[in-house]
C-alpha cells in the first residue's frame, strides 16, 4: 500500500508539472483522480471541480460535462471555493510563465 500511494503522488506531481505548462489533458487527468479517488487518493470534489474547470478553459470538452456532473453533488460554497482555486492557479501559473 505504501508504494501504491507513492506512485499516486508521483503521478499527481508529474501531472501538476504538465498542468502548470497549460496542458488541458493533465488538468483533466487530475480532475479524474480527485473526483473518483483513483490512484489511492481520497475523493475531493472541490479539487476535482477546479481541475475540470481548468481543463475546460483549456479546451477539453469532456471536462465541461464532468464539471457539471460533480457540481450536482456540491454546495454553492464548495463550487465558489473551487472557482477561486482555479483562478488562483491560473494567476500563479501565468505569473510564473511571464
Amino acid at each position: 500500500m505504501g508504494s501504491s500511494l507513492k506512485n499516486a503522488r508521483f503521478l499527481i506531481e508529474s501531472r501538476l508539472v504538465d498542468a502548470a505548462r497549460g496542458d488541458a489533458d493533465a488538468c483533466y487527468d487530475l480532475g479524474m483522480v480527485f473526483s473518483s479517488g483513483a490512484q489511492g487518493m481520497g475523493v475531493d470534489l472541490v479539487e476535482a471541480h477546479k481541475w475540470f474547470n481548468l481543463a475546460a478553459i483549456g479546451g477539453k470538452r469532456e471536462a465541461q460535462a464532468c464539471r457539471a456532473d460533480i457540481a450536482e453533488d456540491m454546495s454553492a460554497r464548495e463550487i465558489a471555493e473551487a472557482q477561486r482555486a482555479a483562478r488562483a492557479w491560473l494567476s500563479s501559473t501565468t505569473t510564473r510563465a511571464a
